[in-house]
C-alpha cells in the first residue's frame, strides 16, 4: 500500500511559477512510476507528466511540454512537479500517482492516488 499527499498549490498569476510536491508513505515509491494528473471543474482528470521508475525517462502533455518539470528524489519518496511560465488554462487541481506498471498517460495505469492539490492561476 501507498499512501499520497500533494502540498505546494496555491493562487499565482499568469507567468509565475509553482512546485509541486508529493510525498509516499507505506512503501517505497522507488518500486513504482509515478505521475501527475489534473482536473478542472466540470472536465476530465487529464494526464499531466510521468516518469519512470528509476526517474530516467519523462513524458509530458503537449500542452505543458517546456514549461513543466517532473522529477522524483527515492530517497525521500517523493515527486516533484515545476511549474514554470504558468497560465489560466493551468488552473484545476493537481494529482499525484503511482502505479506498477509503466509511466504511461492513462488514469486506469495507475493504482494510488493522492487527494490533491489546488493551483489557480489569475488572468
Amino acid at each position: 500500500q501507498v499512501q499520497l499527499e500533494e502540498s505546494g498549490g496555491g493562487l499565482v498569476q499568469a507567468g509565475g511559477s509553482l512546485r509541486l510536491s508529493c510525498a509516499a508513505s507505506g512503501r517505497t515509491v522507488s518500486s513504482y512510476s509515478l505521475g501527475w494528473f489534473r482536473q478542472a471543474p466540470g472536465k476530465d482528470r487529464d494526464f499531466v507528466a510521468a516518469i519512470s521508475r528509476s526517474g530516467g525517462s519523462t513524458d509530458y502533455a503537449d500542452s505543458v511540454k517546456g514549461r513543466f518539470t517532473i522529477s522524483r528524489d527515492n530517497a525521500k519518496n517523493t515527486v516533484y512537479l515545476q511549474m514554470n511560465s504558468l497560465k489560466p488554462e493551468d488552473t484545476a487541481v493537481y494529482y499525484c500517482t503511482a502505479g506498477a506498471s509503466w509511466y504511461g498517460r492513462r488514469r486506469d495505469e495507475y493504482n494510488y492516488w493522492g487527494q490533491g492539490t489546488q493551483v489557480t492561476v489569475s488572468s
